[in-house]
């Protein structure tokens, strides 16, 4: 019986673990260029060059598949273990500059147009994903919460603070994606962030921003 620690197990995991990655790689660069509809596990096996039937062994389906390259998109874009440690909103507004020039903020927003219709599949990633940038947003709230401010309506309004903040940043990237010579990305960032800060005393008075 071959140990679970054993070299060979080890290496027959890394095969494993290097197929997906494969796979994964070239569904979503198939994703990006075809959209999801119009890729199949024969085009993705061929651009992997894994066989197709390695795919649902590891992925299920193509639903499966898809939830593992938003997963994948959504964790790089914006990792778990940076939540509770982003300094400063201009930190924030960088690293939104950065998503949408990765080349990944397309294929989010394909795919969640998609999530949106009868693909419904991938709408608990997505819902995943805005939460985990609202709640980066709360904790720069929560940082710069005015001694004295009632602990539970001051997390409300940061609440709907971080609601409207992360909509207009998504909406940022939607019309950069859309109308790209008509949209200065990096300017709208410093006016957005601009308005923000002005006003950020009002988080707190009236729960308006």
């Amino acid at each position: 019986m071959t140990a679970v620690n054993s070299p060979g197990q080890r290496r027959i995991d890394e095969i494993g673990d290097e197929s997906r990655r494969r796979i994964l790689d070239a569904a979503e660069e198939l994703f990006a260029e075809r959209g999801v509809d119009r890729t199949s596990f024969v085009d993705i096996a061929k651009r992997s060059g894994i066989s197709r039937g390695s795919i649902p062994w590891h992925f299920k389906n193509k639903d499966g598949l898809v939830m593992a390259v938003v997963e994948r998109v959504i964790e790089r874009t914006w990792p778990a273990e940076r939540y509770r440690s982003v300094p400063s909103l201009a930190e924030v507004f960088t690293e939104t500059a950065g998503f949408l020039r990765s080349g990944s903020s397309a294929l989010v927003f394909m795919i969640l147009v998609e999530a949106l219709g009868e693909r419904g599949v991938v709408q608990e990633q997505y819902r995943e994903f805005f939460s985990r940038r609202r709640e980066g947003i709360e904790v720069l709230l929560r940082l710069r919460r005015p001694e004295g401010a009632d602990p539970e309506r001051a997390a409300g309004q940061e609440r709907s603070a971080a609601v409207a903040l992360n909509g207009a940043l998504l909406g940022i990237h939607l019309q950069k994606l859309v109308d790209p010579d008509n949209v200065d990305l990096d300017a709208a960032l410093v006016s957005i962030a601009t308005m923000f800060d002005r006003n950020l005393a009002d988080v707190w008075d009236t729960g308006q921003v």
